[in-house]
């Protein structure tokens, strides 16, 4: 059951990454969804917090592909990608190091305040990013909002990507991350 939850879980990141519908992931398309978010909050990819996101992504791409013994210049199947992310991130040691990093960066354009908080909007923004439309953003932000204060923390955010893309427990909020599965 936890496999499967997962593998279904990396298959909507895959997707996140695969914009154009190619069926195959490569350094490009992961950094245009980099792109995408920049875009969304209107940050620059030299300023401090974007010049994180790029490079974050950009690491995530190198220990992806390095999971796999390929070179980074490699396009990725979609069970490629869940093969290198179980690797690298789930099973390996390279969350921590590499992965949550960039979760950090991202969750830091979210907070627009600089208060440690991220609002309904801007969570909307990031996940549009993501392809995820106006209704399931608002879904998963309400579920992920388990206090009901009608704002998430930067470290809730972090803590529910972890859960997304590194956990198998079923019940997990962050399984909620880009709404229903």
């Amino acid at each position: 059951m936890a496999i499967d939850l997962l593998n279904h879980k990396l298959d909507r990141a895959f997707e996140h990454i695969d914009a154009a519908g190619r069926g195959v992931v490569d350094r490009e398309d992961l950094l245009g969804l980099g792109a995408r978010i920049l875009v969304g909050f209107g940050e620059s990819p030299t300023s401090v917090t974007g010049s994180a996101l790029v490079e974050g992504f950009d690491r995530i791409w190198a220990e992806l592909t390095a999971a796999l013994g390929r070179d980074e210049d490699a396009d990725l199947s979609r069970e490629d990608f869940r093969l290198g992310m179980t690797a690298a991130f789930v099973k390996g040691d390279r969350y921590e190091p590499v992965f949550h990093p960039a979760v950090v960066a991202t969750a830091a354009l979210c907070d627009r305040g600089g208060d440690g908080y991220v609002g309904p909007q801007e969570f909307r923004t990031l996940l549009a990013a993501f392809g995820t439309g106006h209704d399931d953003a608002d879904d998963a932000f309400d579920k992920l909002d388990t206090t009901g204060r009608g704002v998430l923390t930067v470290d809730e955010l972090v803590a529910a990507a972890r859960d997304f893309y590194a956990g198998e427990e079923p019940g997990a909020p962050g399984n909620w991350l880009f709404g229903p599965l």
